[in-house]
């Protein structure tokens, strides 16, 4: 008889003490906005880092940044083309531990039918059955296509985004 696959223990993402958003030099001066609507499935565990996983699906249309005329352009065809390409999605490939709480995922990124490899450094704090994971990865807009026309340009809005992964979750 077979013997199951291992599996990493299952997380939900409370939404409500969570955020996904990024920042980016526009102008000489950091922006940042948030996406008010993705999921997160992820199975992890410390001790089992070959079997956790994770996929982090965005809407792409959700992002928010408090400012409608921006947001309307960035949600746009020259910025992420929401209409077409509703969903931006992370799937992780790898898990590795640097030391202490730092541990890092590898996976690919997909926006706009593009997929890059990524690498998001983050700390994972575990306290009882809660994990709080804050990270941060670089990502170049330009290789997405985010930013055609005139925002292909460096300036005013530089290439590199910083995308800020705060996520609160409990074992599930």
């Amino acid at each position: 008889m077979a013997t199951p696959a291992a599996a990493a223990q299952h997380w939900n993402v409370d939404a409500a003490k969570s955020k996904l958003g990024f920042t980016v030099p526009w102008g000489g001066q950091p922006f940042s906005g948030v996406f008010r609507s993705w999921k997160a499935d992820i199975d992890f565990d410390p001790a089992d880092l070959a079997h956790s996983r994770a996929e982090i699906t965005i809407d792409t249309g959700s992002e928010a940044s408090g400012d409608s005329e921006t947001d309307d352009g960035i949600k746009g065809a020259e910025g992420f083309a929401a209409s077409q390409f509703p969903k931006a999605v992370f799937r992780t490939a790898t898990f590795m531990h640097r030391n202490g709480n730092q541990y890092v995922a590898t996976g690919t990124l997909s926006i706009k039918g593009i997929s890059k490899n990524i690498t998001l450094p983050f700390t994972l704090t575990l306290s009882g059955n809660t994990a709080h994971v804050v990270g941060h990865a670089q990502v170049i807009r330009t290789d997405f296509k985010v930013g055609t026309g005139e925002w292909a340009k460096p300036d005013p809005v530089a290439p590199a985004v910083t995308v800020n992964v705060d996520l609160t979750a409990t074992k599930g």
